[in-house]
């Protein structure tokens, strides 16, 4: 299962929430799950439980710091696909063919 979500602090009181976002991240990346973080999301692989429990330890440790957390979150549940994270945008580039230029 592919989970890709993104989690942002409210009431913070700062126009800057990237210390908060860290915190989030940073418990995904301790997960040991595939993962990938770009500007918007943050996407991880693995079976429904183990996701799911991510993205709810990522959501309490930006609420630890939050009087309120936004979690936007969508789910690619493919029951026996493993390496979904990297094959799906391989099989699109390979569809672009070389870039020119």
């Amino acid at each position: 299962m592919l989970l890709a979500f993104s989690i942002t602090p409210i009431g913070t009181g700062s126009t800057s929430v990237s210390a908060e976002v860290a915190e989030a991240v940073r418990v995904v990346r301790d997960s040991g799950l595939p993962n990938r973080t770009d500007a918007m999301f943050t996407t991880i692989e693995g079976d429904w439980d183990q996701v799911f429990a991510v993205l709810k330890a990522a959501t309490m440790a930006v609420a630890a710091h939050s009087e309120r957390v936004s979690v936007v979150v969508k789910a690619d549940y493919r029951p026996g696909v493993q390496g979904a994270l990297d094959s799906k945008v391989r099989s699109v580039e390979e569809k672009l063919g070389p870039a020119e230029g």
